[in-house]
């Protein structure tokens, strides 16, 4: 089989560039197993615009936000199935300064367009509260598993997709492009997050593992809204309630760790005055970060067919979408990516 792009992987990363590539007329083939793709498909799919301890407006926001609901809506229509969620978050301060801080900033035209509010009293009896918070826009979620299996099986219905683990020996290079099996592409991009550290292309990059632990437990109290701070709690669909994350370096060991449950428990427990009726789910994945937070884009310095779109972290669903548009650019125009995000900036550890 004759193709433009091999992608090794199909993550959030991986589904928005094959997304991309088809749309832009290029056809691709996939090699992905899921059960080995456990960043994106245990991820909250959390799209949110001020995020962190000190609440401060994402990196390039107002590059990556206009492109999330975009390119979300369309791929549901695409492909006949409901997974992006836009509903409000809300934050809640943390003291009286805090609050004096944000209506100060609400007349900032930099945070203007993603506030829908900031309140001086407590959103709800149920939460801890009493100094009000910001109610967000341009904010949700996207349920990551259903559309990943959405995008997989349409992707098999047209045979351009492998449920397999890639064997990186049987990938040759030539100076036409590359051959994998029977599967002959242009170039080989490899999105398949920590995958890539056991390339023999990529090894060298500082990729660090980041464990990150979920609960879906029940709790009788419902809102429209995602309520995040410390935490992120997300109603869900069925009337069950996502509750994340934990972030560790340290801690990486494969599955769920009590301590991880007691933690994300107490937290629930202090922003939610209810009591947690029970945990139905604790599910565990390890996020590809860098150690600058910031995605990797590029070309292998020394193999011209050989790219990689990689280490997009915990905040996957809101920067796929634009860095997908400009790993395009790089792969049919040769655009290369900003400083910030491209390989290049890694090469002084080959």
């Amino acid at each position: 089989m004759d193709v433009d792009f091999l992608l090794v992987g199909q993550g959030i990363a991986g589904t928005a560039l094959a997304h991309r590539l088809i749309v832009a007329g290029k056809k691709v083939f996939v090699i992905d197993q899921a059960e080995r793709n456990n960043s994106s498909r245990v991820a909250a799919g959390l799209f949110n615009p001020i995020t962190g301890r000190q609440m401060i407006k994402t990196w390039i926001a107002g590059q990556l936000f206009p492109e999330i609901q975009p390119f979300y809506t369309a791929l549901e229509r695409h492909l006949g199935v409901r997974f992006f969620y836009s509903k409000p978050i809300y934050r809640p301060f943390v003291s009286i300064e805090e609050q004096n801080e944000w209506m100060g900033k609400s007349g900032d035209s930099e945070y203007q367009a993603f506030l829908h509010a900031v309140r001086q009293s407590s959103l709800y009896e149920a939460l801890a509260d009493p100094y009000g918070g910001l109610l967000l826009r341009q904010s949700g979620y996207v349920d990551l598993n259903t559309l990943l299996d959405a995008y997989a099986l349409l992707l098999q219905g047209q045979g351009l997709y492998c449920d397999e683990v890639f064997d990186e020996s049987l990938l040759s290079i030539n100076d036409g492009g590359v051959v994998y099996r029977d599967i002959t592409a242009g170039a080989v991009v490899f999105t398949n997050g920590l995958e890539a550290l056991s390339s023999r292309f990529f090894n060298w990059l500082p990729l660090r593992p980041n464990k990150g632990e979920v609960l879906v437990v029940k709790q009788d109290f419902c809102s429209e809204e995602i309520i995040n701070r410390g935490i992120f709690r997300i109603g869900l669909p069925d009337q069950s309630v996502k509750v994340g994350s934990t972030y560790s370096h340290n801690e990486l060991s494969p599955g769920p760790t009590d301590a991880a449950k007691k933690e994300l428990l107490e937290k629930l427990g202090k922003l939610v005055q209810v009591p947690i009726d029970g945990v139905l789910r604790h599910d565990t994945g390890m996020r590809p970060t860098t150690v600058d937070r910031r995605p990797i884009l590029g070309k292998h310095p020394r193999y011209d067919h050989v790219y990689i779109f990689n280490g997009l972290g915990s905040k996957g669903v809101s920067l796929a979408p634009y860095f997908s548009i400009v790993m395009l650019e790089l792969l049919i125009f040769g655009k290369e990516p900003i400083k910030e995000v491209n390989i290049s900036r890694f090469f002084k550890y080959i």
